[in-house]
């Protein structure tokens, strides 16, 4: 339990981390990370790490290497981003966010450091720590204080310059590849490939989900350069098979060392089970090197108790509010897959709000080719976030591409949406219809708050 004391001290930490440059406008920089590393006494080198990048499918594999881990008795530190309702589940240890005294304590500790980097960085006229950086030194730091015995580590954005490779991982996972932040990362999967592949360490272990044939052959040379072994998905480990079940799936899946029934995988959709293949993938490299097989009852143990928040996530029924943070094309049409798969919705009603560094009409492109006349009402609204896109800009972009006028409708409130959304859903007394709450991380932040779901589990 916590204080308001305690709250509000992690609310000032926040208020000022977002006094920094947004997250939105990292830089293409290490040197300042290492610096700070030293001057902290080197908290990257204090703990093993899985690293994982990717476009789609970081933090669900991430969640779910987690499980694993904890389920063979490990002391985990989890780094994700972004958060969907508070800062410190950013920072999670043993599968729950830090507590908010040892985030605030550690801030504390490592202001004065990250002041003589700052200095540093203004004398030399670059831009002192930005909010990503000054908050992945404090996981690092929280991790090395804990300690853990292991960290998950997800990156930010790409891979080669990105505030968490300062770490070494001992495994790196890449999950699927596909077309996002093309203006820093390059406008082809292979381009995008070649900074995400920055983070394969020599010597290290690299797991990959399938990938573009130009976005494999790139990973396969970095990991080849550097003396890494490889595994991909699809060659030498994947999914068996999979039929859908109460509450999620279950999957079969063969690892790199053994084959494993009989996982009941509490999450929905095809990918899904294929991130649960990338996991186990790099709990086997990670645990046994990849040539020890787990022990099956850790490993479904693991699985069984996976979790991940506002990834197609029922928040209620009657109707059914599906919540799912796709933010791309890519991600909307698994999301679409998963939907049709597991749930029997006579009419689907979207609520869609997006962020203006994010591919909006390629998002309003894949929901109206994914599910035609089942989703022919949406409900276009923005979060909070300074960074939303105008609810009327949405709506415009949707006529543009075709959306009946009549079923198009603005809300710049998301309850007020979701409000109509329910009732779009329910009308003629259709007790099958659904509403998907999706585009963007704010939006499913604000909706879980809304709806009563605010976030994971918290600290006994």
């Amino acid at each position: 339990m916590t204080t308001d004391h305690d709250e509000f001290s992690v609310e000032s930490v926040y208020a000022e981390l977002l006094g920094r440059a947004p997250e939105n406008k990292m830089e293409p920089r290490l040197a300042p990370l290492f610096r700070a590393m030293d001057i902290l006494g080197e908290p990257n080198k204090a703990f093993p790490i899985i690293h994982i990048t990717g476009t789609n499918g970081k933090t669900s594999t991430a969640r779910m290497i987690e499980s694993g881990l904890l389920a063979h008795g490990l002391r985990t530190g989890r780094y994700t981003s972004p958060h969907l309702s508070k800062v410190t589940e950013r920072i999670s240890i043993d599968g729950a966010p830090v507590d908010d005294a040892t985030f605030v304590r550690i801030w504390d500790e490592i202001r004065p450091y990250l002041q003589i980097v700052d200095t540093e960085l203004e004398a030399a006229n670059e831009v002192r720590l930005t909010y990503f950086e000054a908050l992945t030194i404090l996981a690092y730091a929280i991790f090395a204080d804990e300690p853990v015995d292991v960290a998950v580590l997800e990156v930010g954005l790409g891979g080669i310059t990105d505030a968490t490779n300062v770490g070494d991982g001992q495994v790196a996972v890449i999950t699927p590849i596909s077309l996002d932040h093309v203006e820093l990362l390059g406008d082809t999967t292979g381009q995008i490939a070649r900074e995400k592949a920055g983070i394969i360490k020599e010597g290290a272990f690299l797991i990959s989900s399938a990938q573009p044939a130009d976005a494999a052959q790139v990973i396969l040379d970095k990991a080849r350069e550097m003396h890494a072994q490889f595994r991909f998905e699809g060659v030498e480990f994947g999914v068996e098979s999979r039929t859908i079940a109460v509450g999620g799936q279950m999957i079969t899946l063969q690892g790199l060392a053994g084959r494993y029934p009989d996982i009941l995988l509490p999450l929905h959709g095809e990918h899904q089970a294929e991130n649960a293949a990338v996991a186990l993938a790099a709990l086997e490299a990670f645990l046994g090197g990849g040539e020890k097989e787990l022990n099956l009852d850790l490993v479904q143990e693991g699985f069984g108790n996976a979790s991940s928040p506002g990834r197609m996530e029922v928040l209620r029924t009657s109707p059914t509010i599906v919540v799912d943070a796709a933010h791309n094309p890519a991600g909307i049409a698994v999301t679409a897959v998963a939907l049709q798969e597991s749930f029997a919705f006579s009419k689907l009603v979207v609520v869609l709000g997006v962020l203006a560094d994010k591919d909006a009409e390629g998002i309003l492109r894949s929901l109206k080719e994914a599910y035609g006349d089942e989703a022919a009402e949406i409900c276009l609204t923005q979060s909070n976030s300074p960074r939303a896109i105008p609810a009327d800009e949405l709506a415009e972009m949707a006529l543009d591409l075709g959306w009946d006028e009549d079923d198009v409708h603005i809300a710049l409130k998301l309850d007020d949406a979701i409000e109509w959304a329910v009732e779009r859903a329910e009308a003629n007394n259709d007790l099958a219809g659904g509403v998907l709450i999706t585009g963007s991380i704010t939006v499913v932040g604000e909706a879980r708050i809304l709806l009563g779901r605010p976030g994971e589990k918290e600290e006994a």
